[in-house]
């Protein structure tokens, strides 16, 4: 315990010595920090699809140092302080979680989060979606809109039925597509891909971490396709489709 607080504490003191000291950093504001603070929590991202723990650890370091930092500038602002940061945070934890520092008993983990969406509404909140960031990606908002209204039993009684609605919306798409109208085939596209994520959650796949691993799939197979093009003296830009496929079968094959 001792060796975490004395490297939280160094951590403090190096903020400290930047703020003052460092060109750059003392430069830094709350707003010229957020994308820096994006691109952090993608690197981290993929730090987890890779399965990569030495990136990860070095990912979660990064971000670690800007929640300092944000810290950091609130309190030369007057505002708060990386104490009250924690304290807040705890202070939250406890409250919303009454089956370990409480009486209330609970039989799993759905009535855990359904138990936490009830205390938000009590806090306050307007709406279980209130919390859900503006600015997430459409997949994950999807996601965290769906989880946050199954916590208070906005749900399918099972899987089927959401197979079923996944279904309806494919042929609703269709149709549009045949209509030519774009605006409604948009919007009958975004219902199937919202549809396929709750379909998603009942079967237990997170749909980013699919999509993410689709893509890094797609990516190692395609270079490995530019890489033999080459080594046979072709240009794949050249190429006819046929040939293309060729070669692309063959990457699936190796890929496996």
């Amino acid at each position: 315990m001792n060796d975490k607080l004395k490297a939280f504490q160094r951590l403090l003191d190096i903020m400290d010595d930047l703020r003052e000291k460092c060109p750059w950093d003392k430069k830094q504001t709350l707003e010229s920090l957020r994308h820096l603070t994006i691109e952090e929590t993608y690197e981290l991202a993929d730090a987890i699809i890779a399965n990569d723990l030495e990136e990860l650890k070095g990912e979660i370091g990064d971000l670690m140092l800007h929640m300092v930092f944000y810290s950091k500038i609130a309190s030369e602002k007057g505002a708060f302080d990386v104490a009250d940061v924690l304290n807040a945070i705890c202070d939250k934890l406890v409250h919303r979680h009454p089956h370990i520092y409480g009486d209330v008993e609970v039989k799993d983990e759905e009535e855990v989060k359904a138990n936490w969406e009830k205390l938000k509404l009590k806090e306050g909140k307007k709406s279980v979606l209130e919390g859900v960031p503006k600015s997430l990606p459409a997949l994950v908002k999807a996601t965290r809109i769906q989880d946050k209204v199954k916590g208070i039993g906005f749900e399918w009684d099972n899987r089927e039925q959401v197979w079923a609605k996944v279904e309806e919306e494919i042929a609703e798409f269709h149709e549009e597509v045949k209509s030519g109208d774009k605006a409604k085939i948009e919007e009958e596209f975004g219902d199937v891909l919202f549809s396929l994520i709750n379909y998603a959650r009942w079967i237990d796949v997170n749909p980013e971490d699919a999509l993410a691993r689709t893509n890094q799939k797609f990516i190692r197979r395609f270079q490995w396709m530019e890489e033999e093009t080459k080594k046979d003296g072709k240009s794949i830009s050249d190429m006819p489709l046929s040939e293309m496929d060729q070669y692309w079968e063959r990457s699936k094959k190796l890929d496996k």
